[in-house]
Formats: structure tokens, C-alpha cells, sequence
């Protein structure tokens, strides 16, 4: 057990956004500590495409994207459950990553910055008395004075916080689950496919080395059907769409078990939690079939490192920290949630998907503009 240490900010997961958000405030010259419950390198459920509004943010980083033969994706196929094929040219295109290479890069870059990474550390608790934050790890207690969240889709503190999208009302935007592996196979190495079926959509793009990330998302009951097998679902249901049957039947997986993760919940989320300012998913999720999810956890941290250098300089108030951060945040992301839930609410049912991609295939110029509005521009 550590000895209670003093932080200037301490930051509760190690993915995109939190990762980042240390970097930027160690290299602020301020003391930062990051915890993780899993052990660097590792897998992660994730679609592995970002788009180019974040390249430049991540070399600034000191992540060197341009010395690895990323995949460059520029292209879009979107296919309806019954085979009916869409393809548009992407607006701004992006590039195909692994979260096991980019996280673990990142991490280290957070080293170098000497930002304090506890990996294999679970945050149980969080109280924050007389204007300061106090954890309890299973690595010991640590104190701050400022306390961020980036601890993804859900966790054991969404749970003890009772946060409103934990408890809210079954409906069309929760109790999803996603299942990830990293296969062989031969598809074209500029375009990322999405690929719908009954009540869940499945995406495929290439990422670093020969490999190609195959990420799907559908409800629970589909595997629930499917008598809580993956296996069964997958030849049951996603089979039915011919290019998802195709792939599975042809590809090599890489994976002994595919990455899943269950509960996910595109419900609206707050961005401030008992003083803690919530970042990436953890402060709103967009849908994964707008692909933009890794950007906005990234871009996300860059809008909080600016705030809270300055309610470390003294300039601003906690209150006004917590205000400005909702807003901004809001302004920033909410208008391309609001257009990833429409989105997300045409895709499920089968006749409803359909006649959604055979409509738009007769309108290009729709379709373009529905991707540009789930984008940013570059930060």
C-alpha cells in the first residue's frame, strides 16, 4: 500500500481521454496521477477508426502517427440486412489504429511526462470534503484537488453515484452490448464497412499491420435468444445479412475469445458528478456507427485541460470550472449526440433499415451531409 500522496489532479481511467488529459496537464507543469484497473497493453471494445480531426492533436501529444504506416481510410460501405449496398467517398476520412498499440503508446508518453500511472488499480471511492478530492484505490488512498472520470461506458462508480442513465427507464438507447475481434481477411484496406443486421450493426476497417478490426453492436436480447451464446447469435442472426456471412466464414480471427462488454447505454449523461468532471464516454456516448467516439474522448480532454489550468491558476472558481466545463461541452458534442441518436434510432429494425439505406443511396448528397454533422473539425 502507497502512503496517501497530494496531486494536483488525480484521473480515474486510462483510455483516450483520460490518458491525454494527463499528458496535457503534466506537461502544464502540474503533479497528475492515473489510475486503471487493467494492466497496459490491452484490448478494448472499440471500432479502432478516428477520424482526421484528430491527428494533429495526437502528434502534438507526442504520439507520432506519421512514422507508422497507418491505414488510411477514405471510404464508406454501408449495407442493409438484406445485402442492398451503399458507398460514399468519407468528408474528412480518418485512419485506422489498435487501442492495444495507441493506448499503450500513450501511456507511455504519459510516463515520459512523468504523470504517476497506476495500472492493475481500481478507484472503489470518491469524497470530496473542504475543497478536496480523496480516493481509495486498491493501491492505497490519494488526495487532489482536482478529480476527472474517464472511466468509459459504465463503472462500479456510475453504479455508486446512481447516476440518472443507470437508472433509467428501459428504452431504445440502452442495454447494448459489443463484441470486438482483430481478424485476417481481404477487404479493401480504404474503406470502412458497416454492415447492419436484425437490431445491431457490425463495423469493419483495417488498422495497423495485416489486421482488421471487426466491432459489432446489438441489444441483449438478441443474445439472449440465442441462449447466451455469441457464437449462435452470430450464425443466427448476423449471418442473415450475405456480407456479414461472408466475412465470418473467411476470416481468420486473431482472438482466442473475442472482447465484449454488456450494459452500454447511449441514454444522456451529465458531465459533472459530485465535483468530478467526466470526460469521454463516461460524460456522453455517440453512437459507434458515427465512428467518432475516439475523437470526441480526445478532443474532450483538451476542452477540460484548458479549464482546469485555469481554476489551478487561481482564475477561475470550482463553480464557475464545473459550469463553463457543462457548457462547452455541450456546445462542443451535443448537437452531433443529438444527430448520432437519430441515426442510431432508423438502424434496427430490419424493413425500417432497409428502405433507410435504399433511400439514401438515391441521395448522396443526404448521406454526406448526415456523416459531416457526426463530425468535428480538426482541434
Amino acid at each position: 500500500m502507497h502512503e496517501k500522496k497530494i496531486y494536483d489532479a488525480c484521473i480515474i481511467g486510462g483510455g483516450l481521454s483520460g490518458l491525454s488529459l494527463s499528458i496535457q496537464l503534466a506537461k502544464l507543469g502540474y503533479t497528475v496521477a492515473l489510475f486503471e484497473k487493467e494492466i497496459y497493453p490491452f484490448h478494448k471494445v472499440c471500432g479502432e477508426y478516428i477520424s482526421f480531426e484528430s491527428w494533429n492533436f495526437l502528434e502534438e501529444l507526442g504520439y507520432p502517427l506519421s512514422e507508422f504506416e497507418l491505414p488510411i481510410i477514405n471510404k464508406l460501405t454501408v449495407s442493409a440486412p438484406n445485402g442492398t449496398l451503399l458507398q460514399q467517398d468519407l468528408p474528412l476520412g480518418g485512419f485506422g489504429i489498435s487501442r492495444y498499440k495507441l493506448d499503450n503508446g500513450l501511456k507511455d508518453i504519459a510516463l515520459l511526462n512523468k504523470v504517476h500511472v497506476f495500472d492493475n488499480c481500481k478507484v472503489h471511492e470518491v469524497e470530496f470534503v473542504n475543497e478536496i478530492f480523496q480516493l481509495k484505490t486498491t493501491n492505497g488512498q490519494y488526495v487532489c484537488s482536482i478529480c476527472c472520470g474517464s472511466f468509459g461506458k459504465r463503472s462500479n462508480l456510475d453504479v455508486k453515484w446512481n447516476r440518472r442513465f443507470i437508472n433509467s427507464k428501459p428504452n431504445k438507447l440502452d442495454n447494448y452490448m459489443a463484441v470486438k475481434y482483430h481478424i485476417n481477411i481481404n477487404q479493401p484496406t480504404d474503406t470502412i464497412a458497416l454492415h447492419n443486421f436484425k437490431d445491431g450493426y457490425c463495423g469493419i476497417s483495417k488498422i495497423e499491420g495485416n489486421r482488421y478490426c471487426l466491432c459489432y453492436l446489438t441489444n441483449a436480447q438478441n443474445l439472449k435468444k440465442s441462449n447466451n451464446s455469441i457464437e449462435k447469435m452470430e450464425k443466427n442472426i448476423l449471418y442473415k445479412n450475405p456480407h456479414l456471412k461472408k466475412i465470418f466464414t473467411s476470416c481468420k480471427n486473431l482472438y482466442d475469445s473475442p472482447v465484449t462488454i454488456s450494459q452500454i447505454s447511449f441514454n444522456k449523461k451529465t458531465q459533472v458528478e459530485n465535483h468530478v468532471l467526466l470526460i469521454g464516454d463516461a460524460a456522453g456516448m455517440i453512437t459507434p456507427l458515427c465512428g467518432n467516439g475516439m475523437s470526441m474522448a480526445l478532443h474532450g480532454s483538451k476542452l477540460a485541460t484548458a479549464l482546469i489550468d485555469n481554476f489551478l491558476k487561481n482564475k477561475i472558481s470550482r463553480q464557475q470550472l464545473e459550469k463553463e466545463y457543462c457548457i462547452t461541452w455541450k456546445k462542443t458534442f451535443g448537437k452531433r449526440l443529438q444527430y448520432g441518436r437519430f441515426i442510431q434510432s432508423l438502424f434496427g429494425k430490419t424493413w425500417i433499415t432497409n428502405m433507410f439505406i435504399a433511400i439514401l443511396k438515391t441521395m448522396p448528397a443526404i448521406t454526406k451531409k448526415l456523416i459531416r454533422q457526426t463530425h468535428g473539425d480538426p482541434f
